[in-house]
């Protein structure tokens, strides 16, 4: 400030020596014309050297100060030396802390169980995300909770008894600490998947050292078949397996780096199943009556959805004490599939701000039927609020998927506005029936501009 205020006497022994070699120029006897064409030319000097100052002021005082009450304290001041300037005077960036747009653009994959031979390997892995980045990705979902098992070091599994072994990388390495570090290092928000949810295989230690966590059908049957196989499923209206479940999620919370976590279609239950002694005992309190053997009955499919959903606002809301700026991630199926089969109102969860980021699995190989599963009007609601994506499947073990479908499908999600997450790494150039490098340059095309999703970390 003390600079700003040795201007006027600067400026005032500038003229007077100016003034002093006019005088000497011209023997004292300077004409009218004379003197108004110098104080004019002058005036023209001052005007430069005031703006130039004004500029290197506006440029070093923040330096000086450290803080953004600089530009507060030299604004005013600006605007008396140089009131004829119109330019607005830029205020600094905004600070790091500062809420991040919820609707940036997704262009992600998800790391399965597939890809543990890639991601266990330090070397593997960096190639793997440093390519990632080159073709304009932006996001990762590495899976961490995956039949029964948590893929990090985890207290919380180990003190349950279901986990008699740590998953280790080839040198020893925490994976998820790996991945995350790696991630990060290529521009890339990662988000731990927890993709088994309530699922669990009838052999792990998780069902049968708990049998009494797990709910059953109206005939006693605890399983059902699912693309993982045969798979018994957890009560989500349980309070010990609500409390394991949410410990599970804060653990990695607490302990890594991540930008957010993701639970995917199975954080939900089959329409069968709630049938145990627990649940049809909590539904005779809460309602006074006998839960319907009518599994489709509306009252039922909305009781046990609504307590899907009072979980997952606990879950959110504990997550977000742990780490407010963690993204809240869903990758469900198509809402009416969602919300009648498997009791997962996904639509409520955005509506009521449990979610912060969407991607719905639209898995098909007919376009049209593709292009009708995006153009649901739940998906625009939820597109106007926050990140919105599509799942596309890029191909399977089995069944490999041509780079035409997967392209149309890409195109037709973009015009539209939404992002993209692929299902899954390997499948992306490893199975497909054109090489390698060909369906690289395609995917290059489809992400031909760098789209960063920028992230606070806490």
């Amino acid at each position: 400030m003390r600079l700003l205020q040795l201007i006027p006497s600067l400026m005032l022994q500038d003229w007077q020596k100016y003034n002093l070699r006019y005088k000497l120029r011209y023997e004292f006897k300077p004409s009218f014309k004379q003197m108004l064409r110098s104080r004019k030319r002058f005036l023209s000097f001052l005007f430069v050297v005031t703006f130039v100052i004004t500029l290197l002021l506006h440029s070093l005082i923040p330096v000086f100060l450290g803080n953004d009450q600089a530009i507060a304290q030299i604004k005013p001041q600006i605007k008396l030396l140089v009131p004829q300037l119109k330019q607005p005077v830029i205020l600094p960036s905004a600070p790091i802390n500062q809420p991040i747009d919820k609707r940036q653009e997704i262009r992600g994959v998800w790391l399965t169980s597939n890809d543990f031979s890639m991601f266990s390997d330090r070397k593997q892995l960096g190639e793997a995300l440093k390519q990632l980045q080159k073709l304009n990705f932006n996001t990762i979902y590495p899976v961490v909770w995956n039949s029964g098992y948590a893929m990090f070091p985890s207290n919380v599994a180990r003190d349950a008894g279901i986990q008699p072994f740590v998953y280790k990388g080839s040198e020893g390495q925490d994976i998820v600490a790996d991945i995350i570090a790696q991630g990060h290092k290529n521009n890339l928000l990662v988000m731990p998947w927890f993709e088994f949810g309530f699922m669990a295989p009838p052999t792990s230690e998780l069902a049968t050292i708990h049998p009494d966590w797990l709910t059953q059908e109206r005939d006693g049957d605890k399983t059902s078949v699912s693309a993982a196989g045969e798979v018994a499923w957890l009560n989500p209206f349980h309070p010990e397996v609500q409390k394991f479940l949410t410990e599970l999620v804060l653990e990695a919370v607490s302990n890594y780096d991540l930008d957010g976590i993701q639970f995917d279609d199975h954080t939900s239950l089959p329409k069968t199943f709630g049938y145990d002694r627990y649940t049809l005992n909590l539904y005779r309190q809460e309602m006074k009556e006998e839960a319907p053997a009518n599994v489709n009955d509306p009252d039922w499919v909305r009781w046990r959805a609504n307590k899907i959903s009072a979980f997952m606002a606990k879950l959110n809301k504990a997550v977000k004490q742990r780490k407010p700026n963690v993204i809240f991630s869903v990758s469900p199926n198509y809402y009416d599939f969602a919300y009648k089969q498997q009791l997962q109102d996904w639509l409520g969860w955005v509506r009521q701000n449990i979610v912060d980021e969407l991607i719905v699995q639209v898995y098909r190989n007919d376009l049209e039927d593709f292009r009708t599963q995006i153009n649901l009007p739940e998906i625009a609601e939820v597109q106007n609020k926050i990140s919105t994506g599509i799942g596309i499947l890029s191909g399977l073990r089995h069944s490999n998927i041509p780079m035409s479908q997967v392209y149309s499908q890409v195109i037709t999600a973009q015009e539209r506005g939404l992002g993209i997450a692929f299902f899954y790494y390997k499948s992306l150039w490893g199975y497909g029936p054109e090489p390698a490098r060909d369906r690289q340059k395609e995917i290059q095309y489809l992400f031909r501009n760098p789209a960063p999703r920028l992230a606070n970390r806490n």
